[in-house]
């Protein structure tokens, strides 16, 4: 199981893991918790249940790079260029667009 920590405007949100080709997203109780902390997506809004999908959600594969960059990026980091979640964690630990940002753990 591969995981990584989401953070949103710098404040660890919740968690993000691929497990036998099944991504998950789950918020961490005290982001939750928090009224003032926003979703991090309109497509992942806040709740206490996992979110699931057979695909890297919409909103993490619109933070990777694409074209020549996806190109480079792949080649330098010896990455599978259809190995989204690989290119996520390596690519989008800063300066992503937006607020959110993506940690291996």
């Amino acid at each position: 199981m591969r995981q990584a920590n989401v953070y949103c405007r710098g404040v660890l949100a919740g968690i993000l893991s691929e497990d036998a080709e099944v991504y998950r997203f789950r918020y961490l109780p005290e982001y939750l918790r928090n009224s003032e902390l926003p979703a991090i997506s309109l497509t992942l809004p806040k709740q206490e249940a996992d979110f699931q999908s057979a695909v890297l959600f919409p909103f993490f594969f619109g933070l990777l790079a694409e074209g020549e960059d996806k190109a480079l990026q792949c080649r330098i980091l010896r990455i599978d260029e259809e190995d989204h979640l690989t290119r996520l964690l390596k690519t989008c630990g800063a300066e992503t667009i937006g607020g959110v940002t993506v940690e291996e753990i």
